[in-house]
């Protein structure tokens, strides 16, 4: 973070606008060096652009943000891959790593010179964000990813993205250079059980031939995967038909394929079936073919929990062709990510584990947000993976969050830093009203006990205040520890305020408002509550206020449960929690003590007892 830190303050010399106190280039680049000096952006400039780049994505998107392109000019642009003459003086400067690239800005000329083609469309992304600042800074930079393949698995149960939300994905990739898209959501039924076997009807078909196209646009990489397990023979027929689904997708344009054997019993889970099926593919169709991307496979043991003692992995380890990738889930189901999980699994693979990280998936506890930042896998791993894609939300907008962390982790390990990536990602989904959505993300972001035992950090900056406020007003009576009271109640008043600001802001980010109004609405009453709560224990002297106090935190846990009834009621965990790691239990905490405190004092016998989210079913 310190190079970023510098390169930070020198685009703050350089610009006059105030934005650039928040400007920084994302992914974090891994090398540059910059001068106190910058240049106006030409508005006029000599391409020499090299063949190799010609008709590519990364000269289309020049073209868009530099549109003033004059043989007579004498600003010059450069542009090419490491093989083209146009950028020949400048080899030395070019990483040798698979889509890295050279950037330099001087007084004169601008040069983008890549390792291949994705280097030069990289290189030319962080040109557009440095074009959003009013000057260019002059500087090198020589940027390369930590991490081969990086980006999305969309994996989850539930409902799929839209078509919509995926074209808009693929863009989002671009910018964030992430190279893979693996489509694979297990409600699609032409992807896996009943209807695998079938092709796609033509509408569908035509949507994915959008997608194919709108991925190579953005220099990704789309894979297509199947999931035939859970009723797959073991037979020529088969065998057949899978070919002739893959080749039915080949035509629509998909040239990567992935076959999935999660999630599944019986037949489909033998291991030496599954090898002879994949390699099967890798030599028939995959090398057949001469233009298709290293076949991917998802094992049925795809995590640690579930391989210990199996055969399962060596056999694929010892029997799978040595380029066919193997996907890994991590110790765990839903687990950070960490050196000691792949020092277990390479060997038994005998190749580099293709991460799967199951977050911020949210199929497994859908009445949750997951809104927090990126962190707690190691970043000392990038020499131990052969990709890392993120399996998202059914909210596509909102699983941004996650994925600009995602995308800058992959990146740049080293350099990684969850909170300033998370901060980048509010700003740039909301940025006229960042602060109150920082406020609503910080209290959503955990998942709730669940069977998979995965839980991430909530509503960090308050919570000592509320543990303090907690145990002493539970140790010493009537007393509390009045620093603490007033830290929560001025945090339950900022609830409340962001909760009623990004309700009335729908047009900044509609996409993401309509996914996360249930929520606001149920994050509102939080905060309102807690406010009441924290009225009802400082006036157990003054009945009149108690009781009022009593009855408007009663009536919001009414209306927190009719929130909770009211939306999400198709999910497989339906209702709506919000803070509920912190925030509502201390709240119910302190409405049952300070009920029973004024029970006691005058004789009443007043419910002590919160209303929970939804009414215990009894059995």
């Amino acid at each position: 973070m310190k190079k970023l830190f510098v390169l930070i303050v020198s685009f703050c010399v350089i610009t006059a606008m105030g934005r650039a106190q928040d400007f920084r280039l994302q992914p974090a680049p891994q090398e540059f060096v910059f001068q106190d000096d910058s240049v106006s952006v030409p508005q006029s400039y000599q391409l020499h652009a090299g063949s190799s780049v010609e008709g590519q994505p990364a000269l289309s998107v020049l073209n868009k943000v530099l549109p003033g392109a004059d043989a007579k000019a004498p600003f010059r642009v450069y542009v090419g891959t490491k093989q083209d003459k146009e950028v020949k003086k400048f080899r030395k400067q070019i990483p040798n790593v698979a889509d890295g690239y050279f950037l330099k800005i001087a007084d004169d000329c601008i040069v983008i010179a890549g390792a291949d083609k994705r280097g030069v469309y990289y290189g030319v992304q962080t040109l557009c964000q440095l074009l959003t600042l009013d000057k260019l800074p002059v500087v090198e930079i020589v940027d390369y990813p930590d991490v081969p393949f990086r980006g999305v698995v969309e994996g989850f149960y539930g409902t799929p993205w839209s078509h919509e939300a995926r074209m808009d994905q693929l863009d989002f990739y671009g910018r964030n250079k992430m190279n893979v898209y693996i489509y694979g959501p297990k409600d699609d039924p032409y992807h896996r059980t009943p209807n695998w076997r079938k092709p796609y009807p033509a509408e569908e078909g035509e949507r994915i031939k959008q997608l194919v196209e709108k991925a190579k646009e953005n220099e990704v990489i789309f894979y297509w995967a199947i999931h035939p397990g859970g009723d797959i023979r073991w037979n020529e027929e088969d065998r057949t038909h899978l070919m002739q689904k893959f080749e039915s997708m080949y035509q629509l344009g998909v040239r990567g394929f992935a076959v999935f054997f999660d999630d599944i019993s019986g037949e489909g889970t033998k291991a030496e079936k599954q090898v002879e099926l994949l390699n099967y593919i890798d030599e028939n169709f995959v090398k057949a073919k001469k233009d298709v991307a290293p076949l991917i496979m998802c094992p049925t043991v795809y995590c640690g929990a579930w391989g210990q003692g199996s055969d399962y992995l060596p056999t694929l380890g010892k029997e799978l062709n040595e380029d066919i990738r193997v996907m890994w889930t991590g110790d765990r189901v839903c687990t950070n990510i960490t050196k000691s999980t792949l020092d277990y699994v390479n060997p038994l693979l005998r190749r580099k584990a293709f991460i799967w990280w199951n977050y911020p998936v949210s199929d497994y506890v859908t009445d949750h947000l997951l809104l927090g930042p990126v962190y707690g896998n190691d970043q000392n791993i990038q020499d131990e993976v052969s990709a890392f894609v993120s399996n998202p939300m059914e909210y596509a907008e909102a699983s941004k969050i996650a994925l600009y962390g995602v995308a800058d982790y992959t990146w740049n390990m080293a350099d990684y830093d969850s909170r300033s990536s998370w901060e980048y990602a509010l700003r740039r989904l909301m940025p006229l009203h960042a602060g109150y959505l920082e406020t609503f993300a910080a209290h959503n972001s955990d998942q709730g006990i669940s069977g998979l035992k995965f839980r991430r950090e909530e509503s960090v900056a308050i919570q000592p205040a509320l543990a303090k406020l907690l145990e002493s007003y539970r140790d010493k009576g009537l007393r509390m520890d009045t620093r603490s009271y007033a830290e929560v109640a001025k945090e339950c008043r900022r609830i409340v305020a962001a909760a009623n600001v990004l309700l009335a802001s729908e047009k900044e980010n509609p996409a993401l408002y309509k996914e996360i109004k249930p929520w606001l609405l149920q994050f509102k009453l939080v905060g309102e509550y807690g406010g009441e709560v924290l009225d009802m224990i400082t006036s157990l002297q003054a009945k009149e206020r108690f009781m009022s106090s009593y009855e408007q935190a009663r009536a919001l846990q009414t209306l927190m449960r009719e929130v909770n009834d009211t939306y999400n009621k198709k999910a497989s965990h339906p209702g709506i929690k919000s803070g509920s790691k912190h925030l509502r239990p201390t709240f119910d905490a302190l409405f049952e003590l300070a009920t029973e405190r004024y029970n006691k004092q005058f004789g009443t016998q007043l419910d002590a007892k919160p209303l929970p989210w939804e009414e215990v079913k009894k059995k």
